[in-house]
């Protein structure tokens, strides 16, 4: 599966509308690779992995199609919790140092004055937040999925997904801060 073109943050939330009650794995596949390889790209920031997990995800939901249970949920947020579930397991296994929803400065955190575009400032922003409020900004925002739909994928109830998106908001409200000139945005007119 080869989604290289995928922007990383488009300009719009993807939606798509599928019949829930006889969705297959193949149709499911069309429908939504693209945004389960999107957010598997913007949670991990690397194409290959993404890549490699979004065919994991869909290749679980081939196996054991009967465990979807469109009464539980969508296809979508169904696809999504898999995907979650994977890129955890990998950052478990791969970064066991680092608390998923820590409060500290991320290591990564970026330097607004080493880049004056603002969209790598802002992929640098989110990629630089804790996992877990990094995958309730992407779910909401770029991917376009309602509060509820973010509980069921992360396995949580609404209020902790407010709650992570409100921090993700106010950090990248701080580490943005220096792109703010008054009301105007730098790269804005």
């Amino acid at each position: 599966m080869h989604c290289a073109s995928v922007s990383p943050y488009p300009s719009a939330p993807f939606a798509v509308i599928v019949d829930e009650l006889d969705v297959t794995p193949e149709a499911a596949f069309d429908q939504y690779s693209q945004a389960v390889y999107g957010f598997l790209y913007r949670l991990t920031g690397r194409e290959s992995l993404a890549e490699d997990l979004a065919q994991e995800a869909f290749l679980a939901f081939l196996r054991a199609p009967e465990r979807f249970d469109p009464a539980r949920g969508t296809a979508k947020t169904y696809l999504f919790s898999i995907a979650r579930n994977l890129a955890l397991k990998h950052y478990r296994d791969h970064r066991m140092e680092e608390r998923l929803d820590e409060d500290a400065t991320s290591p990564l955190a970026i330097d607004p004055r080493a880049s004056l575009e603002v969209e790598s400032a802002v992929a640098g922003a989110v990629a630089s937040l804790p996992p877990l409020q990094q995958e309730a900004l992407i779910l909401f925002e770029y991917e376009g999925s309602t509060l509820e739909e973010i509980a069921q994928i992360v396995g949580s109830d609404v209020g902790t997904v407010k709650s992570r998106l409100h921090r993700a908001r106010a950090r990248l409200k701080r580490v943005l801060a220096p792109y703010r000139s008054g009301d105007k945005v730098h790269g804005t007119v």
